[in-house]
């Protein structure tokens, strides 16, 4: 062999080596902390929110680790569990379950970065300065629950057109109170516009509910609109059987509900803004702050219609109405 060609051969291949040790180092892995309000119930929301996560090239246990911390629907448990995402030192922590473990969060950590999955109105609830600019560490996603009552109003009347009396099924304190105001005035103004009465009925906690629905029997309401709060999308199931229990046509916020055997839902969906959080983690991992990304607005809302249910309760939906929804359960 050629001297020459034999050290010019070594010389390039001890050049060489620094590059191939380099490309073999392993990628560095993602740590994720997911703080849920109740995590047990909502299992298909995390899931939908891994699958965002691989749609962006993240698979649990190769290339990300996720550190779940579930509340077990237990508020005063969400600040012990956010200090052990803290003490880990996770990359970013996505919260579920509304509005207060992404408050809770936000007092845990101000340098960590956090993404809600969904909540209310973030601004009035002190979670970020504006939509457009959340500014310190917190983003995500806004479910747009005010806006959303009046329009839950007017499919149910459409379902249902000799409804008089409608019970609104409301959470106090599960949001910040102006957007409890919100949420209230917008279901008053949507009923005045309908022509229907509307009864405001409390339901703090679990233990609530039935004495709710005894409170809609005495006062005679026709028909039943809840609004979202986590404890009642955890209690979904009871919340259905106890409106087809009082034969109460019920409109919800979320699919999930008519799942369950509701009646009807119009909002947003959930489960996409479960996958959307994985983009906004996506983005924070390669280096963007959270305070340059604007608060997601929902941009897939569904009409889903249980026609089992309105057959057990002796209605007809409109063929209008039935072929303006996103999903028939038959």
């Amino acid at each position: 062999m050629d001297r020459r060609a034999f050290v010019s051969g070594i010389t390039l291949g001890l050049l060489a080596a620094p590059l191939a040790v380099e490309a073999q180092q392993p990628t560095k892995i993602a740590r994720i902390g997911y703080l849920s309000l109740n995590l047990i119930p909502n299992r298909h929301l995390r899931e939908a929110f891994r699958q965002g996560l691989r749609d962006v090239g993240y698979v649990e246990g190769r290339n990300v680790v996720i550190e779940y911390r579930d509340a077990e629907g237990k508020p005063e448990r969400l600040p012990a569990l956010a200090a052990e995402l803290v003490a880990l030192k996770v990359d970013v922590i996505v919260t579920g379950g509304g509005t207060p473990p992404a408050l809770v969060a936000k007092q845990a950590t101000k340098t960590i970065p956090i993404v809600f999955a969904s909540a209310p109105d973030p601004v009035v609830d002190g979670l970020v300065t504006s939509l457009a600019r959340p500014g310190g560490n917190v983003t995500g996603s806004s479910n747009l629950n005010p806006e959303l009552v009046g329009k839950c109003l007017e499919q149910l009347t459409q379902a249902v057109p000799r409804v008089s009396r409608v019970a609104i099924l409301w959470q106090p304190g599960f949001t910040d109170e102006r957007t409890d105001k919100d949420m209230l005035k917008a279901a008053d103004v949507g009923a005045r516009a309908l022509g229907v009465a509307l009864q405001v009925v409390e339901a703090r906690g679990p233990a609530d509910i039935d004495r709710a629905f005894s409170d809609m029997t005495r006062a005679r309401a026709s028909a039943l609109t809840v609004l979202p709060s986590a404890m009642r999308f955890t209690e979904r199931r009871r919340l259905v059987d106890l409106a087809a229990k009082n034969r109460l046509p019920a409109v919800y916020a979320q699919g999930e509900f008519v799942e369950a055997g509701g009646l009807m839902s119009y909002g947003p969906s959930l489960a996409d803004l479960f996958r959307r959080a994985a983009t906004y983690v996506d983005k924070i991992l390669k280096g963007a702050k959270p305070s340059d990304l604007a608060v997601q607005q929902p941009t897939k809302f569904e009409l889903v219609i249980n026609l089992k249910t309105a057959k057990a309760l002796g209605l007809t939906i409109p063929p209008s109405l039935l072929q303006r929804a996103d999903q028939v359960i038959e």
